[in-house]
């Protein structure tokens, strides 16, 4: 699972109260392996509500989009091609409506 945005609301480098924190607890909690990327929040250790929680982002590319069993938008920075994520992505979880016209592996949360 890819995780697309770590900071609490887009163009931030701020994790303090993600829900993208919360979302990867609860996804690890099952057994999945999660990875993230965020331009902004190249790295998280030490979290006050996470402090076990240490992650890199990971570089966004194809084959990275392709393999990941499910993207989730979880911050939808500008910078961010959607369009581009969705042609490689298998399933894309849209939680910031960033996604505008419908698309079969598309799914609004």
């Amino acid at each position: 699972m890819l995780v697309l945005g770590l900071a609490y609301k887009k163009d931030i480098d701020d994790s303090r109260e993600s829900p993208s924190l919360k979302i990867i607890s609860l996804f690890q909690k099952k057994g999945a392996k999660v990875s993230y990327n965020d331009p902004y929040i190249p790295k998280l250790t030490g979290h006050r509500e996470y402090p076990g929680m240490e992650l890199t982002s990971v570089p966004l590319t194809p084959a990275l989009l392709r393999k990941s069993d499910a993207v989730v938008i979880s911050t939808d920075h500008t910078s961010y091609d959607y369009d581009w994520i969705v042609k490689h992505a298998p399933l894309v979880v849209d939680t910031r409506n960033a996604i505008k016209r419908r698309r079969k592996n598309v799914v609004k949360a």
